[in-house]
């Protein structure tokens, strides 16, 4: 809204061609996203506590999470409004990626809430059912991945990390891919929301790799010169991962250990959603799982220990999945476990901006 109202007057006023750098806006929304969740998040939880709407713990998770119930939750609501206010405050809103950005987060932050909101309801653990969510991920996936498969400017080939002038084509194929990769990064910041902080550091970090691939992606020269798939108007993607890092940046500030408000699953599926889809759009879906791998790491946890429990017949892998209970278990304190997870995201963010170069 800002660039189609300022930036025309740039004629008149030159200071206002500021708007038209994609590095200006995004700082821009950056800011902004972190001090509307800054400067509402007081106000939110209060009316939070009002609604009596808390954290519901589950009966078989660690000892020390017990404390952690009737805490404020669905703090996903505000990371979500300021993800979409700073996006239409600072993007170009011609920008049809920008809309399909913002669509899929708002769309997966819905089927969040109503999970979350069955759960403080009925005052356990079940929400939605495990289908009936996957069901409607998908649905939100697959429109991402048809819009995409069929503009004029992308295609189905994938770009590979650390390999040079290989570029499968998937063809159709590529919308089943990409519901696969949007779905699959959604559910697994679901998994790895379990401690104060600990989806929402990891997120920050990944959508701020995401934010410089998606710069790069946007610029022709640039792209050329890295060797990774120019997309047209990715560069305004860009912005869209300004208002992720502002968004999360500001959460953390009541989210951090002992946390004060917790985002629930309309935080957790709609920011999962989002890396997803920024993933798919500039082409570098294969790289999430490098930069994000910490959440693939919980993930596979997951998967791993319930596998093995249903072979071996009640034996696990793990004291408890996902990934980070097993280390409270172990006795690690909770903000131990929160900050070597955020190293290791940061490490991951640095060899994910390594591929630039080693192509």
């Amino acid at each position: 809204m800002l660039y189609h109202l300022l930036y025309p007057l740039h004629t008149q006023f030159s200071a206002l061609n500021v708007f038209r750098y994609i590095t200006f806006r995004s700082i821009g929304s950056a800011v902004t996203a972190f001090l509307v969740v800054f400067l509402l998040g007081p106000v939110f939880i209060r009316w939070l506590k009002q609604q009596q709407i808390g954290q519901v713990v589950r009966s078989d998770g660690p000892e020390t999470h017990l404390s952690k119930q009737g805490v404020p939750t669905m703090g996903g609501v505000l990371i979500l409004a300021a993800i979409a206010l700073s996006t239409l405050l600072w993007a170009d809103l011609t920008s049809g990626l920008i809309w399909v950005c913002l669509g899929i987060t708002i769309f997966y932050g819905m089927i969040g809430s109503v999970d979350d909101w069955k759960k403080i309801k009925k005052g356990n653990t079940k929400g939605l059912s495990a289908r009936g969510k996957l069901i409607l991920q998908v649905i939100g996936a697959s429109l991402v991945g048809l819009y995409l498969i069929l503009h004029p400017v992308y295609d189905g080939t994938l770009s590979l990390p650390f390999i040079k002038g290989f570029q499968p084509d998937l063809g159709w194929w590529y919308v089943p891919f990409a519901v696969a990769v949007i779905v699959g990064a959604s559910n697994a910041v679901n998994l790895t929301d379990g401690l104060d902080g600990l989806a929402a550091g990891p997120v920050m970090i990944t959508a701020s790799v995401y934010f410089i691939f998606s710069y790069a992606a946007g610029n022709a020269i640039i792209s050329n010169y890295l060797q990774i798939p120019h997309v047209l108007g990715a560069g305004e993607v860009a912005v869209f991962c300004g208002t992720l890092v502002g968004a999360c940046l500001g959460f953390l500030w009541f989210n951090a250990y002992p946390a004060q408000i917790f985002m629930g699953d309309v935080g957790s599926l709609s920011l999962g959603g989002a890396l997803g889809a920024v993933s798919i759009i500039i082409k570098q879906e294969v790289l999430l799982a490098i930069v994000g791998g910490v959440f693939v790491m919980e993930t596979i946890s997951v998967i791993l220990q319930v596998g093995y429990f249903k072979i071996s017949g009640g034996k696990r892998i793990f004291l408890m999945a996902p990934f980070h209970h097993h280390f409270e278990k172990k006795g690690w304190a909770e903000p131990k476990v929160v900050v070597r997870f955020w190293i290791i995201s940061i490490i991951l963010g640095l060899i994910g901006l390594a591929t630039l170069k080693l192509r």
